[in-house]
């Protein structure tokens, strides 16, 4: 493969900065990433072009969550369980692709995206506070439940991952927005990684394109994670408004044509 400094290249870097930056906020870089990587290796498996994706992007959520982590005082008692279920779960949600179409969940899954944007547009003060509402067994028993359901999500479906885990640390752990962001990057690496088991044994990823992909990721993810630090919960809420925006356009559009 030749990997001179091509349109198609370039493109696929500045894709993977954009999404490495938009993913250390509040995820949805795949938004970004996926269509790039199908619109110059068109004749390339998907398979191969997910596992790609998901080289390069694991490297720049590592980044990111390395990063938070000398930041902020991060609630590893609630991330670690959510992880570890994540990780498990995602196998089994991809196993669940051969008998539940995915077609079939995507009409659900734009409510459900809708109904976050709602009741954060609705809740001034949603996740403006970090307050963390839970102790003890029943934060463990949230966390494993709330990991394993978007393990199970990401396995099997995967868009808004990193989205709906920070609407949900937020709503259900009482994080603020900038918490939740942090520890929803713990989450992503572990089901990202639970990807790549599967991916790479198989062959499913082009390896120098995704180093390359990955160094420009990790650079995004510096200038992400920079931004979400410096200008906090407030910025980072307004964030993840404008990206569940992006996603329920999406959705609606392919939910809509596919009808």
């Amino acid at each position: 493969m030749n990997f001179g400094l091509d349109p198609g290249l370039l493109a696929l870097i500045f894709s993977a900065f954009v999404a490495g930056g938009i993913d250390a906020v509040v995820g949805g870089g795949g938004l970004i990433q996926i269509p790039a990587l199908f619109a110059v290796h068109p004749t390339e498996s998907a398979a191969t072009l997910f596992g790609t994706n998901k080289c390069a992007s694991v490297v720049g959520t590592a980044n990111a969550t390395w990063r938070y982590a000398r930041q902020v005082k991060m609630p590893w008692r609630t991330i670690l369980p959510a992880a570890i279920a994540a990780f498990a779960f995602s196998y089994t949600g991809a196993a669940a692709v051969a008998w539940l179409p995915k077609d079939a969940v995507r009409p659900l899954i734009l409510v459900l995206l809708v109904v976050a944007a709602v009741y954060t547009l609705k809740r001034k003060d949603f996740g403006q506070l970090h307050r963390p509402s839970h102790a003890a067994y029943r934060e463990l028993a949230y966390a494993v439940l709330l990991g394993g359901l978007i393990g199970f999500y990401d396995g099997f479906f995967g868009p808004g991952t990193g989205s709906f885990l920070i609407f949900l640390f937020v709503r259900f752990f009482g994080f603020d927005f900038l918490h939740a962001s942090a520890s929803a990057k713990v989450v992503n690496v572990a089901t990202n990684l639970a990807a790549l088991t599967y991916f790479v044994p198989n062959g499913y990823v082009l390896p120098v394109l995704a180093a390359i992909m990955a160094a420009a990721n990790i650079s995004g993810s510096m200038a992400g994670t920079w931004l979400a630090l410096r200008h906090g919960s407030a910025f980072v809420r307004k964030v993840f408004l404008v990206v569940v925006g992006m996603l329920i356009v999406k959705f609606a559009w392919d939910t809509f044509t596919l009808l």
